[in-house]
C-alpha cells in the first residue's frame, strides 16, 4: 500500500519528497481548503441556534486540489503533516473530514523542522488528530468571525469605518490611548546636579527622582556644598549579564523590524521560506525550525552540537547553560525556539544559496540561538557614595572581567569612566558642580516592534497574528506610519472612541487576555468550546443591539468635488465588504443619482 503525506505548501512538499521513498507521494493543500461560509444569520456561517455549529465551504479555487487529494489517497495510508500548531491541526481535521478518514486512526504527524531525520521520525510515530486543539482553533475562528462581522457592520453603517476585530481593535485602542496621553502631556521642569572630579563624575542622589524642580532649588543645593566631599561608602560586587534566549515569533519580528528595517510580515514570510526548505548544493533542506512559537526551549541535541561549536570557536570556558525562559501569558510550549536545524550550516556557508534578505534573517536566527548558549559576561561594578553637608552624590564604574557571550556578539559598551582607588573617609575636592535644566518627556509613540512587544507581554492575541494586525491597521487607514512611528488617523480615533463608548467591557486588554486563556483551556480539554462561545455571545449581543440603536450615525465624508451628473457633493461610502468608493450624495435623495467611481479612478475632466 502506498503512503500519501499531505502538507500545506508546495515548497514544503518538494523538500519532504526528497526524504521519503518511491512508495510515498507528497501532496500539498496549498493553504486552507475550507473556510467558514458567509451564509445564515448575519452572514456569519455559524448556526447560532445549534450550539454554534460552523458551516464550512470549500475555499475559492480549491475544488481541483480536493479532487486530486481524493484521487491520490484511494486505498492509501494517509499521513497529514500540516504545521505543528492549532491552525495546522484544524487544517489536518478538514483534510481528514473531506477524505472521509477514520479520526480514530493514527493519521497525523508533526515535526518542528523540515529535515530528513525529523520527517522520518514523525512518519514512524503517527498519532490521532487532537480534537481539543481543533476545537480551540474553531472557537478562535468563530469568535473572530462574530466580533469581526458584527462590529464591522455596525461601524460601516454608523461611522463609515471599514472593519473591527477582536485583537485588531484592542491594538488600535492601545495606539489611540497612547496618542491621547502624549497630546495631553505637559512637560515639567527639573534639574540634574553633577559633581565633577579629576577622573570621574558623581550624580546627585535625587537625580533619578527628578525632585529638584527649579533653578532656585538647584542653586540652593550647590551653595550648600562647601569644602571637600567625603567618601561615605564603597561597594564592589560582581554582576553577571546573560545573553538573550533564542528567538520566539515576537522577538524575531521585533529584531527584524529594528535591526533589518523589514516589516513584521516580511520577516515572517522570509522565515517561512527558510523553514520549508532551500536548495543547498544537491539537496533541499529546511534551514530553521518552525517559526510560529512562543517557547524558548532548545532540543538536547542542538544544545550538545552548539556547545561543541562554542568550544571550538571560543574555548570551553565560554560554554554556558540552557536558558529557562520566563513563561509568558498563554505560552504554548509544544515547540522549540526558532533555531537553525544544524549548527554546521553557518550563515557564511549558506550565503551563496540565499537572497540577501534571507541571509540576514538566517544570520539573526543562527547567531541568537548560538549566543544564547554562551556563558554569562561578568562585570566588576564599584559604587561610591560621597557626602557633603548631608547631601549625597553617587558615582559608579564597571569593568568587564570575563567576556562570556560578548566574546561573540560584541554588544556591550566600553566603560564610561573609571574610579581612582578610594577608601572610606577619603576627601575629594570637586573641580566643578553643575546644574543642567531638563524637561520631562512624554512616552514614545508605538512602532511596529514596540506594539508587538506590548501585545505579547499583555497576552493579547497570538504572536503569529501580530504582523497581520499591524498590516491591517495600516491598510484600513486607522493608523499612519511616520518615521517608523504608528500615529492614529482621525478615522482611527473616531473608530476607537466609538468602540470604547459601547464595548469597553470587551474591547480591552484584560478581556482579550481572558479569552486567550479560555482558548488555551479548550486546547487541553479543560473547557468546552461551544459553552465558552455561548457565554461570550450572551455578553456581546445585548451590547451590540444597544450600539445599533444608540450610536449616532455620522454623515459621509465629502471629498471636495461635485458630481459630474447632478452637481451635488461627492462623498466616500463603503460597500458591504468595507471597501471605500466615491459616490454621489444624491444616492439617498430625490431625484436619486447613482453616480459612483472607485477611489483610484481619476476625476472626470
Amino acid at each position: 500500500m502506498k503512503t500519501v503525506i499531505i502538507v500545506e505548501s508546495p515548497s514544503k512538499s518538494k523538500t519532504i519528497a526528497n526524504y521519503v521513498g518511491n512508495d510515498t507521494v507528497v501532496l500539498a493543500t496549498v493553504g486552507h481548503i475550507r473556510e467558514l461560509a458567509t451564509s445564515g444569520t448575519y452572514g456569519l456561517g455559524i448556526d447560532l441556534a445549534n450550539d454554534f455549529k460552523p458551516n464550512y465551504k470549500v475555499s475559492k479555487g480549491k475544488e481541483k486540489v480536493i479532487k486530486e487529494l481524493i484521487k491520490q489517497t484511494q486505498k492509501s495510508n494517509v499521513l497529514i503533516a500540516t504545521d505543528p500548531d492549532r491552525e495546522g491541526e484544524a487544517i489536518a481535521w478538514h483534510v481528514a473530514d473531506i477524505l472521509n478518514l477514520d479520526l480514530d486512526q493514527d493519521n497525523r504527524i508533526t515535526f518542528n523542522e523540515v529535515t530528513k531525520e525529523a520527517v522520518l521520525k514523525a512518519v514512524s510515530e503517527p498519532r490521532k488528530i487532537d480534537r481539543d486543539l481543533v476545537h480551540s482553533q474553531e472557537a478562535r475562528r468563530i469568535l473572530d468571525r462574530i466580533i469581526g462581522f458584527r462590529l464591522s457592520k455596525l461601524l460601516q453603517q454608523k461611522i463609515g469605518s471599514k472593519s473591527a476585530g477582536r485583537v485588531q481593535s484592542v491594538a488600535l485602542k492601545m495606539i489611540v490611548d497612547l496618542e491621547k496621553e502624549i497630546l495631553a502631556f505637559v512637560p515639567q521642569e527639573y534639574h540634574l546636579l553633577h559633581a565633577n572630579f579629576d577622573t570621574f563624575i558623581a550624580d546627585y542622589s535625587q537625580n533619578s527622582s527628578k525632585s529638584v524642580k527649579t533653578e532656585i532649588e538647584a542653586q540652593a543645593i550647590i551653595n550648600k556644598l562647601q569644602g571637600p566631599f567625603r567618601v561615605k561608602d564603597i561597594q564592589t560586587k560582581k554582576l553577571t549579564r546573560a545573553s538573550n534566549p533564542a528567538y520566539v515569533t515576537s522577538t524575531l519580528q521585533q529584531d527584524g523590524i529594528n535591526k533589518l528595517g523589514y516589516s513584521g510580515s516580511r520577516v515572517m514570510g522570509i522565515a517561512q521560506g527558510l523553514y520549508e526548505g532551500k536548495e543547498i548544493k544537491d539537496e533541499t533542506v529546511g534551514l530553521i525550525t518552525y517559526m510560529r512559537t512562543d517557547s524558548t526551549r532548545l532540543s538536547d541535541e542542538f544544545i550538545k552540537d552548539a556547545f561543541g561549536e562554542i568550544a571550538r570557536l571560543y574555548g570551553k570556558e565560554y560554554i554556558g547553560k540552557p536558558k529557562v525562559g520566563k513563561k509568558k501569558a498563554n505560552q504554548q510550549d509544544a515547540h522549540e525556539a526558532i533555531r537553525p536545524t544544524s549548527i554546521k550550516r553557518t550563515p557564511e556557508l549558506m550565503k551563496p544559496y540565499l537572497t540577501d534578505q534571507e541571509y540576514k534573517v538566517y544570520k539573526l536566527i543562527y547567531e541568537r540561538a548560538l549566543f544564547s548558549l554562551m556563558a554569562d559576561a561578568i562585570y566588576e561594578v564599584t559604587s561610591v557614595e560621597l557626602e557633603n553637608h548631608d547631601e549625597i552624590f553617587k558615582a559608579s564604574a564597571s569593568k568587564l572581567v570575563f567576556e562570556g557571550h560578548h566574546k561573540a556578539n560584541k554588544n556591550y559598551e566600553p566603560a564610561k569612566q573609571t574610579l581612582p582607588k578610594l577608601a572610606i573617609g577619603d576627601e575629594l575636592n570637586a573641580t566643578e558642580i553643575t546644574s543642567v535644566q531638563q524637561f520631562t518627556k512624554p512616552k514614545s509613540r508605538y512602532t511596529e516592534a514596540s506594539l508587538i512587544k506590548d501585545l505579547e507581554e499583555l497576552g493579547v492575541g497570538r504572536p503569529s497574528t501580530y504582523a497581520e494586525i499591524n498590516k491591517t491597521l495600516l491598510a484600513r487607514q486607522y493608523v499612519e506610519k511616520t518615521k517608523g512611528s504608528l500615529i492614529p488617523t482621525e478615522q482611527g480615533i473616531i473608530t476607537s472612541e466609538a468602540l470604547d463608548k459601547y464595548f469597553s467591557s470587551i474591547i480591552n486588554t484584560e478581556y482579550t487576555q481572558f479569552m486567550e486563556n479560555e482558548l488555551d483551556e479548550i486546547s487541553v480539554g479543560k473547557k468546552v468550546w461551544n459553552v465558552e462561545l455561548m457565554d461570550f455571545y450572551k455578553r456581546f449581543e445585548p451590547i451590540l443591539e444597544e450600539a445599533f440603536k444608540d450610536m449616532v450615525k455620522l454623515p459621509p465624508k465629502e471629498v471636495g468635488e461635485l458630481c459630474p451628473n447632478c452637481f451635488r457633493s461627492l462623498v466616500i461610502r463603503n460597500n458591504k465588504k468595507g471597501q471605500a468608493f466615491i459616490a454621489c450624495s444624491g444616492f439617498t435623495q430625490k431625484p436619486q443619482c447613482t453616480y459612483t467611481r472607485s477611489i483610484e479612478e481619476k476625476k472626470p475632466e
